[in-house]
């Protein structure tokens, strides 16, 4: 069966894997991105019902592009919020606007999705937020990403508290180090990426399918009974050990 979904941050590395697994499944999907350039060819690649260019961190145009994209698609089974950032700074050294910056990518336009999922969902449907391992342990020079990502999950499970009772469902996925455009300057330095995969108890990065696969079957109807979860995608780094 078909679903109508909007996804946002569509064109990036987690957003795009997740764009072209719906749509191989036959899904309908309005696409949200900060880039009119990038979004366009993807959305014509995947064959989607509509587009529309907003900024990550303007709670208005977050909101008015996921009303759009219901009226667009008709019905709205499901939202994933993909939009992310990564500044990897020690406190001391990260500036004001930086910190801000960091919060209104992930942190307010998580809780601009569900607010308006909220307003826009009134049949109930799914929410899924992207958080990180780095919310659920502590990773050096990640203080910045690590509270905004740590609000994401506490929304999360707030929200899925609230709208319990009209189904709505909201629930997190929190990836490990992904290969992803974002990220290629951890994984593709030598250094980096040696100390990164010691941590990693599978011993290898994540890929954009692989945490693509997990917000699928969260946004999926079939899983009516999952709601208020963080799901860990992050081979292991934020609760296993292999050594003593």
């Amino acid at each position: 069966m078909a679903n109508n979904y909007v996804i946002l941050g569509a064109y990036g590395g987690i957003g795009s894997a997740l764009t072209r697994r719906l749509a191989d499944a036959g899904h309908r999907l309005f696409l949200v991105g900060r880039d009119q350039a990038r979004l366009q060819p993807l959305a014509a690649e995947v064959g989607a019902v509509g587009f529309a260019r907003a900024d990550a961190t303007a709670s208005a145009e977050v909101e008015s592009t996921i009303a759009d994209g219901a009226a667009q698609l008709g019905t709205l089974d499901g939202i994933a919020n993909c939009f992310g950032s990564l500044l990897l700074k020690p406190a001391h050294l990260t500036t004001d606007e930086e910190l801000e910056a960091t919060l209104a990518i992930s942190l307010k336009s998580a809780f601009a999705t569900v607010r308006a999922a909220a307003r826009t969902m009134k049949q109930g449907g799914s929410v899924v937020l992207l958080s990180s391992a780095a919310a659920r342990l502590g990773i050096a020079s990640h203080e910045a990403i690590a509270a905004a990502k740590a609000g994401v999950q506490g929304l999360a499970l707030s929200a899925a508290a609230t709208y319990a009772s009209r189904n709505l469902r909201v629930n997190c996925v929190a990836p490990g180090l992904t290969k992803t455009p974002l990220t290629e300057r951890i994984t593709g330095n030598e250094m980096a990426a040696k100390g990164s995969l010691a941590m990693h108890a599978l011993g290898r990065f994540g890929e954009a399918s692989e945490v693509a696969s997990a917000i699928a079957w969260l946004l999926d109807p079939e899983q009516s009974w999952v709601t208020g979860q963080v799901i860990g995608v992050d081979g292991g780094l934020a609760t296993v050990r292999t050594r003593g």
